[in-house]
């Protein structure tokens, strides 16, 4: 079966043509997927409720063709194969936060259809961290829903190899922070309602850790 013909605005205009490339349905979302490293086709799916296996497999397809994502064999005992992010998909991050920032405000009381998944709070988070001053290093979140870590400073480096924004569950070493929140307090950090200072100062977000990420928040 011959590849699916890549669809195009065909208008000489730079939005257009990023459109061309990630404004296919589910296409962003995969991104912020990968945005914490390399993931199996089964974590994708898990993770993205609402989408058919076919149109996933399709995204991923495109992607690969566009530059934004490749495809590579775990070595063994893993032995499955793994999708992650090239620099070019990787560059998307301030894109996603942007798009983040602009939606926040939609983000009302959450509806009984809607799914929630810790990390999705991944990226309103990092950008909380930076407005706050927060130094580089690692933040272990823990939500009601879950936890996972966020590398705090990542913006700056997305572009390179390896380069992780967050991860799923607790950090693999001692992380410079912790933060212990609710879903409804990461909403309005997102919606800008609060700062991350402000949330500290208030009780809403606990701060633990002896790290430079910690003291900052603490000392507002």
């Amino acid at each position: 079966m011959s590849p699916r013909a890549r669809r195009s605005y065909d208008q000489y205009c730079s939005a257009a043509r990023a459109l061309d490339a990630v404004g296919d349905r589910w296409t962003l979302l995969i991104v912020r997927e990968l945005l914490a490293g390399p993931r199996r086709y089964t974590d994708l799916h898990a993770d993205l409720p609402g989408v058919s296996t076919d149109v996933l497999a399709s995204r991923l397809k495109d992607m690969e063709r566009d530059g934004l994502t490749t495809r590579r064999r775990l070595p063994p005992p893993g032995a499955a194969y793994v999708y992650e992010l090239t620099a070019r998909g990787r560059a998307l991050l301030p894109v996603l936060e942007a798009l983040g920032a602009w939606g926040a405000g939609e983000l009302g009381e959450r509806r009984p259809t809607d799914a929630v998944r810790a990390h999705w709070f991944a990226l309103p988070l990092l950008r909380a961290l930076r407005e706050a001053g927060a130094a580089e290093g690692v933040v272990e979140v823990r939500l009601e829903e879950g936890d996972f870590h966020l590398y705090a400073g990542a913006v700056a480096g997305a572009e390179e190899e390896g380069a992780r924004v967050y991860g799923d569950g607790p950090a693999s070493g001692t992380p410079d922070a912790r933060l212990v929140l609710d879903a409804v307090t990461c909403a309005a950090l997102g919606r800008g309602e609060t700062g991350l200072r402000d949330a500290v100062r208030e009780g809403r977000v606990e701060v633990t850790g002896d790290g430079a990420a910690a003291k900052a928040l603490r000392e507002g």
